[in-house]
């Protein structure tokens, strides 16, 4: 604006004025989302400030998109612009871009730190708004209305991390609560767990009711998938659970209304494997179900190992569990009872060869007489020296056993 008289040059300095307001303006607004903005942009450069030619393209994922096209959509963002022009404003003649773009005199690269967050083309039919001194108040607007919008990115992700964070304790605090406080530790039985989560919220869950004086249930789960959708699933299973033993109803029984309520609930997205065992300690009679989950083992000082498999499919995939059988076995004395998911078994070493049930089946057979506590330790020091040494599981562990005196 070198030749501009100082009437023109103060009314000139005074549309600056204007259009900075304008935009800080709609900046303090809350309710003005980003959209708005970029048209509040366009229209004060249009109409303040006399340009005749505006396009903006803003860094969004990766990708330049253009906001604003003003009075024609111009297309994606040319390679040229981003190749040849990202410390200082450049001439739109100089970067070779072809006839669509001859009524732009310049691109102005709006940067953050060491990046370009956008590109900014100006074309103005007013020779007394035009020069270094007027691209340098268009480069400050520009930079002015791209850090407001910068801004409510961040603040919306800082706003959505802390609900997610809230999400997340709320649901941790719904897991702990699903699991007992107390487990049995009497002349008849002992019951100890051991639960290590793979993510901050767990797909695991295990359960220990004492019916009655004699009848004890033992429960372990896993449900499919991760995160706050499991918590609400497992403590839909659990209300459930507890509901249907509070009305003494049959385990098979049990299982059936247990698989209704998954399937309603999660409309066969969802599923859980669970093993349901009731032990009469007066009879040492077990019944149980398995449903779909890892199989439980019987160790007893008669005969081998027993795997308890009788029972049906995973609970939720289908409305109806086809062919349930409740199994039924005599439980020894001494006997130890070991349930656990499969994430205790999912290790594997370098070679690629999987711990699995067999490696399982050996420690705890070795150190079977062991404290629950230390028969736990005992497996999982194990486990992760066939790992190679990690700390980290592939998947949640958890450990639900049970000596029958």
């Amino acid at each position: 604006m070198a030749n501009v008289t100082p009437d023109k040059r103060l009314f000139l300095k005074e549309r600056e004025l204007t259009a900075l307001l304008e935009i800080t303006q709609a900046i303090t607004q809350d309710a003005t989302n980003e959209a708005a903005l970029y048209k509040i942009f366009q229209f004060t450069l249009i109409g303040q400030l006399g340009v005749r030619r505006l396009a903006l393209y803003v860094l969004t994922d990766g990708v330049f998109r253009e906001e604003v096209a003003f009075p024609a959509v111009m297309g994606p963002l040319p390679e040229a612009v981003r190749a040849q022009c990202h410390a200082t404003p450049c001439p739109v003649a100089a970067l070779g871009l072809g006839p669509a773009w001859a009524g732009f005199e310049t691109v102005i690269p709006v940067r953050l730190a060491d990046q370009v967050l956008a590109y900014v083309f100006i074309g103005t039919a007013q020779a007394d708004y035009a020069g270094e001194e007027a691209v340098k108040f268009l480069e400050t607007l520009a930079n002015i209305l791209l850090g407001a919008v910068e801004n409510r990115r961040l603040t919306r992700q800082r706003m959505a991390a802390a609900a997610l964070r809230r999400e997340i304790e709320i649901a941790q605090d719904v897991q702990r609560l699903l699991f007992p406080t107390h487990l049995p530790n009497n002349a008849a039985v002992a019951v100890a767990r051991t639960y290590v989560p793979h993510t901050e919220i767990g797909g695991d869950y295990f359960d220990v009711v004492e019916i009655d004086a004699d009848r004890l249930l033992l429960c372990i789960a896993d449900v499919s998938g991760k995160g706050v959708a499991a918590a609400l699933l497992m403590s839909n299973f659990q209300a459930g659970l507890r509901t249907l033993l509070r009305q003494g109803v049959d385990l098979a029984v049990i299982a059936h209304e247990l698989n209704h309520l998954i399937f309603r609930n999660a409309g066969g997205e969802k599923f859980i494997t669970a093993f349901l065992g009731i032990y009469d300690c007066r009879t040492r009679h077990l019944r149980f179900i398995n449903a779909g989950h890892n199989d439980p083992i019987l160790l007893s000082d008669q005969g081998p190992p027993q795997f308890l498999k009788t029972g049906s499919v995973m609970l939720g995939i289908i409305e109806e569990l086809p062919g349930l059988e409740v199994g039924e076995v005599q439980v020894p004395p001494r006997s130890l009872l070991f349930n656990y998911t499969d994430g205790l078994t999912e290790v594997f070493d370098a070679e690629g060869n999987e711990f699995g049930e067999e490696g399982v089946l050996r420690v705890i057979s070795q150190n079977r007489y062991l404290p629950l506590p230390r028969l736990h330790e005992t497996l999982l020091r194990e486990i992760r020296a066939f790992g190679g040494g990690t700390d980290q599981f592939a998947d949640d562990v958890t450990i639900l056993s049970c000596r029958m005196k």
